[in-house]
């Protein structure tokens, strides 16, 4: 399957790591355009002077890591598009262009299913999509969650569990899943 991944759901680096993982584990193949990656590094400078570079950093790893992922199009694909929120258009031009199956968003409102349909596409939110992954992978899920706690233990200095992570991050179903999964 093929899924365009809106910034919404790479900036925040827990849920990025758990989707671009699975992206591994299932064998999806993810996409995304210069311009998300900009509005992703535009973002981090929220978190302070080193936020940009930090995100800068992260995004040169991630087109590494796919480097096959970034969609490009004609503007005039953008054009005749439309949606709720106008500055959400390069998203939907972005899964046009790449045969996007889903959208992965967090911004059920920007972007309305029958819209998506008359393009041949559909969204899913993060925590629904690893839900589903993890129903075919449950092992694997484990391991990355697990491998996930710990890199952000070494990373912050706090002690962190995997549910209490991923509540975090927005993912809430998995952090139950996993540990109903741990305590069977």
């Amino acid at each position: 399957m093929k899924l365009l991944f809106d910034t919404c759901v790479l900036y925040p680096t827990v849920m990025r790591e758990m989707l671009m993982g699975t992206m591994e584990i299932s064998g999806d193949t993810p996409f995304w355009s210069e311009r998300i990656l900009e509005e992703w590094a535009r973002a981090a400078r929220k978190i302070g002077p080193t936020g940009e570079a930090q995100a800068r950093t992260e995004i040169a790893l991630l087109r590494a890591r796919w480097p096959k992922a970034e969609a490009i199009w004609a503007a005039s694909l953008e054009a005749r598009l439309w949606l709720p929120d106008e500055n959400d258009k390069h998203v939907l031009a972005a899964a046009i262009a790449s045969s996007a199956d889903l959208i992965v968003t967090l911004n059920k409102q920007d972007f309305p299913r029958g819209t998506l349909r008359e393009e041949g596409l559909d969204r899913i939110d993060p925590d629904t999509l690893l839900m589903q992954i993890f129903q075919w992978h449950e092992v694997e899920m484990k391991t990355l969650a697990g491998n996930l706690t710990a890199k952000a233990c070494a990373l912050s200095g706090k002690s962190w569990e995997v549910g209490p992570l991923l509540k975090k991050a927005r993912l809430p179903r998995l952090a139950k899943a996993l540990a109903r999964s741990s305590h069977a």
